[in-house]
């Protein structure tokens, strides 16, 4: 399937014009979230595909021309198209996909040890991998690592271990690069191919060369070419710390605006209205497999170095706080209306981390509900129509009518555009008489609330209680 193809000694336009005509194999280990969006993307761009994946269910639902990604619909065509013309297989068989490709894209996930002291770094699956990859390297072909990774992994730990593996000298026989994705789930292939620059480095100029080429063919928005692996590997985390920081100033904010009695919502827009201010929204916390993990790579690394980012992990306790500070606003709600909390109805809008989709990895929905339930609240119902697969053990429910029946209180903790629609009168006709709402996402149109006389809390600030009218 592979032709012989020295990538390393090509000019930029003759690696271009191969991709374009169909003469590049590329094998993308790791067909989840990430992976699925990237060969995608490879195959638009004319190159062959071969994924990689772990289990035996998602290479038989691919071979079938099927999207195992729920949340990236756009890619279900796009996999049915090129399974059938013989462009784009699965296989669990790594060793041999690189064998047969010219190019081997690594996106499989990276992540730290959430159950041991100092969640210590976990790239376990990602040296995996790159022990495969080292075993059916040759001469030509260009390795590339997309997943977030702590600063110094691919110079400190996958440059040697590809070269000790395979026998190769990087730069001399192989290329290595390093390029971050840059992808959020529910659009993570317009994401790739329309809406960022692509970041990419290399090991040395033949590597950096390879891979910029390439990328100028798969992203319309261009290539941005860093000096080193190490550098990329800090602006993809700079990225998400930054957002991890913004987002614990938003719940600190919030959290002052409750005691003010007033939205910070308000404040937000009239802040943001000034060119150098971009507060983000607060809520129930940060969850996703992104944000939550990236400052713990780059605390780790500043730790090797002799240096403690206090901001960073301050913004992680404080973003991590955040289930806990939304259970003991519903313990608020709940006194407000004279419900003690064994005795509580509570119905939970939205499981999944962020809104309109169904990704419910690190959401923190889960913490939420675990306080609530140490409060002595057991009688709880979980909504979200996105949703398939539940890591709570309470019910799961698809119809929103059904999840708030006869409840005593009402959660929203996911910003699905569906809740910003549920108005508080349609909330009192299926709830009890006496209802509280506890607003995580601040997303319920205020007015309503006010017309309706019910009790409200927002993670945003804002409350109206009933003693209080």
């Amino acid at each position: 399937m592979v032709s012989k193809i020295d990538l390393l000694s090509l000019e930029d336009y003759e690696i271009k014009d191969l991709l374009k005509k169909g003469y590049i194999v590329v094998t993308v280990f790791g067909l989840g979230h990430v992976g699925l969006p990237l060969a995608c993307a490879w195959l638009r761009a004319g190159a062959k595909v071969i994924g990689v994946a772990k289990t035996e269910k998602t290479v038989k639902t691919i071979n079938r021309g099927e999207n195992p990604v729920k949340d990236e619909l756009t890619l279900t065509p796009i996999v049915k198209k090129y399974v059938s013309e013989g462009k784009f297989y699965a296989t669990n068989n790594g060793i041999d996909a690189v064998r047969k490709a010219n190019v081997v894209i690594i996106a499989v996930p990276t992540g730290v040890k959430w159950r041991e002291t100092g969640k210590p770094i976990d790239l376990s699956i990602l040296i995996n991998v790159l022990e495969t990859v080292g075993k059916g390297l040759d001469k030509g072909k260009l390795v590339i690592i997309e997943p977030t990774v702590p600063p110094g992994t691919t110079v400190n730990i996958a440059k040697p271990l590809l070269e000790k593996v395979s026998g190769l000298k990087v730069e001399k026989d192989f290329g290595l690069a390093y390029s971050p994705e840059r992808t959020m789930a529910g659009h993570a292939l317009q994401d790739i191919e329309e809406n960022y620059p692509k970041i990419v480095s290399g090991i040395g100029p033949r590597s950096l060369r390879a891979v910029k080429a390439l990328y100028e063919v798969v992203c319309k928005k261009g290539v941005i070419a860093l000096s080193t692996p190490t550098a990329a590997e800090f602006e993809k985390i700079a990225e998400g710390v930054y957002r991890d920081v913004n987002i614990a100033l938003a719940n600190e904010l919030a959290k002052f605006a409750y005691l003010l009695n007033i939205d910070f919502e308000e404040i937000r827009r009239a802040a943001n209205s000034q060119p150098y201010c971009h507060l983000h929204k607060p809520g129930v916390g940060v969850g996703g497999y992104c944000i939550p993990i990236y400052p713990y790579f780059i605390l780790h690394a500043a730790y090797k170095h002799g240096l403690e980012l206090q901001l960073v992990r301050l913004a992680r306790i404080i973003n991590e706080s955040m289930p806990e500070y939304v259970a003991n606003l519903a313990l608020k709600a709940l006194e407000k209306i004279n419900v003690k909390p064994e005795e509580a109805k509570v119905a939970i809008l939205g499981l999944a981390f962020r809104g309109n989709i169904g990704d419910t990895r690190l959401t923190p929905v889960v913490d939420l509900v675990n306080y609530l339930e140490s409060y002595g609240i057991r009688n709880i119902v979980i909504h979200d129509p996105y949703v398939h697969d539940n890591p709570t053990r309470y019910p799961l429910m698809k119809e929103i009518e059904k999840a708030i029946e006869g409840k005593d209180l009402v959660i929203v903790a996911t910003d699905h555009d569906l809740y910003t629609k549920i108005l508080p009168d349609i909330i009192l006709k299926h709830c009890k008489k006496e209802v509280a709402i506890v607003d995580g996402r601040n997303i319920i149109p205020k007015e309503e609330i006010d017309k309706n006389k019910i009790t409200y809390i927002s993670v945003g600030g804002l409350r109206i209680l009933k003693n209080d009218r």
